[in-house]
């Protein structure tokens, strides 16, 4: 079996995310004994060939925005949330994922990024009050959720490269959806939210492809579970 994962994001060989998430996967395609064929989709691209995407078995929205072309990474994460298709988004996966939901689902058209949009009206990634570039952190995990399920407890810790995440003005927007925060750190802040009616949605504020970078590197917990879901998906 060969898995193959589309990767929303305009690649960068300076972007740490982008080089770990390959080996990321292939440490998981490994241990669940699979292949996989890993494609870069560069945003600018994606809108106009939206339809290309049902080739796909999973879709990861990458780190490292403002992309190139917002709306088409828009259009990728509603394109795996609609069609139920395996999504995993980290970082700049996270916040857009959030926007996505807002806009579609939630019908706030105004939502936003504050770091591609400063004059907007609703800010809903917006820059966090202590740096997270190059930071690590406990996030607490919420029972039962299936992030928690995932890892096997209800803290870890993890690490991140950002300036910007979910504003908690607008917390309570996604009160009684189906989009829940599983995940905070020590404060409360946001860092893990799940789709709940889909069958694997999980984007997180911090980067668990890291790990792929580490002096003695083994699947992450949370990028085998993605793959798992992918390769569930490929034989549907």
């Amino acid at each position: 079996m060969t898995i193959k994962i589309g990767l929303i994001g305009d690649y960068s060989p300076e972007v740490t995310a982008h080089v770990a998430i390959p080996k990321a996967l292939g440490l998981a395609a490994k241990e669940i004994k699979c292949g996989i064929n890993v494609i870069w989709l560069g945003t600018e691209n994606i809108a106009e060939n939206i339809g290309e995407l049902s080739e796909f078995d999973a879709l990861w929205c990458v780190p490292a925005s403002p992309y190139k072309d917002m709306d088409g990474a828009l259009a990728a994460i509603r394109y795996a949330r609609e069609r139920r298709i395996p999504y995993l988004g980290t970082c700049g996966g996270f916040q857009h994922a959030l926007i996505e939901y807002a806009r579609n689902v939630l019908n706030f058209n105004e939502a936003d990024n504050s770091e591609s949009n400063p004059q907007t009206e609703m800010p809903i990634i917006a820059p966090l009050n202590c740096s997270l570039i190059e930071a690590e952190g406990v996030i607490e995990l919420e029972e039962n959720s299936r992030i928690s399920r995932i890892y096997g407890c209800l803290e870890i810790y993890e690490n991140y490269h950002c300036n910007y995440g979910f504003n908690p003005q607008y917390k309570s927007i996604l009160e009684q959806s189906e989009m829940e925060i599983t995940g905070a750190d020590e404060s409360g802040a946001p860092r893990v939210l799940e789709l709940k009616s889909h069958p694997f949605f999980i984007a997180t504020l911090f980067q668990p492809e890291r790990s792929a970078l580490s002096a003695s590197p083994s699947a992450h917990p949370l990028v085998r579970a993605y793959l798992e879901a992918a390769a569930l998906n490929d034989c549907t």
